[in-house]
């Protein structure tokens, strides 16, 4: 298939193409479980991520920028009012976008071409991206709109960590920057735009060194295979048995030991 902005995120697409979501459902980040149970269920339209209005206020901001308000209004009219404007729980939204376009640096980042989709064959499957902001020869710049921006997010073994490594945003990177020096023959800086929901936003940009992101491109390689064989329907999935979706598909075969419940601490 040919990729466009209208079939990017179909169903047909997420069988064809792998993409750094889908990667991250299947294997997850530091912070986030994945679950392969889930990510099968989603691709074959089983299983929806709810809309909550965190997402969809993240949603309408990433929207603007995009230049694509008008799809996403008829997509999501539920938080509209019948004059077209934002209802109040997402009015924030507008205090984001003020906050962020009256900063000449960030906009300067986020001058390039919106929304560029390129594709990959990559470690025996097709991915695909699509870039927020594409400065043709000099950067790839994604948009993040976040709850809080220097938050330490705790993870188990591994400790305190900003919310790039928490969230796989690096993996992101890795997987971008690739595709474009698979595309281009050039291997470009990876850059964060990010923007908070606090009631007085932050803004940062954010650079990920290609040491690291070359470090991510080696996980990715070697968990690659294995989500092929899944989508193939070659091996069986596993479910993590802690996520909504497994949730709603618990059979209950026996009673089990109340030391049981907090699993693995």
């Amino acid at each position: 298939m040919i990729l466009t902005n209208e079939n990017y995120f179909s169903r047909e697409a997420s069988k064809e193409y792998l993409g750094v979501s889908q990667y991250k459902d299947f294997i997850g980040s530091l912070g986030k479980l994945g679950c392969e149970s889930k990510a099968l269920a989603k691709i074959n339209g089983d299983w929806e991520i709810e809309k909550t209005t965190a997402l969809l206020v993240g949603s309408y901001v990433d929207a603007h920028f995009e230049g694509t308000l008008d799809l996403f209004k008829a997509q999501n009219p539920e938080i509209f009012t019948k004059q077209g404007s934002l209802k109040a729980d997402y009015k924030h939204a507008e205090t984001i976008i003020n906050r962020i376009e009256r900063d000449k640096l960030f906009m300067q980042f986020m001058s390039g071409k919106k929304q560029v989709i390129m594709e990959a064959e990559m470690f025996g499957s097709k991915w695909k991206i699509k870039i927020d902001s594409y400065l043709e020869g000099k950067a790839i710049v994604d948009l993040k709109i976040m709850r809080e921006l220097h938050k330490a997010e705790y993870v188990k073994d591994f400790g305190y960590m900003d919310f790039i490594q928490y969230w796989g945003y690096d993996i992101q990177g890795a997987v971008y920057q690739e595709v474009v020096y698979r595309n281009t023959g050039k291997r470009l800086p990876f850059f964060i735009a990010a923007a908070s929901k606090e009631k007085e936003p932050d803004i940062e940009l954010i650079w990920i060194p290609d040491e690291h992101l070359k470090e991510k491109l080696i996980e990715v390689e070697q968990n690659t295979p294995k989500i092929v064989a899944l989508k193939n329907g070659d091996v069986d999935s596993i479910g993590c048995g802690l996520c909504d979706y497994c949730k709603h598909i618990k059979v209950l075969e026996k009673p089990i030991h109340f030391s049981e419940l907090l699993g693995e601490v």
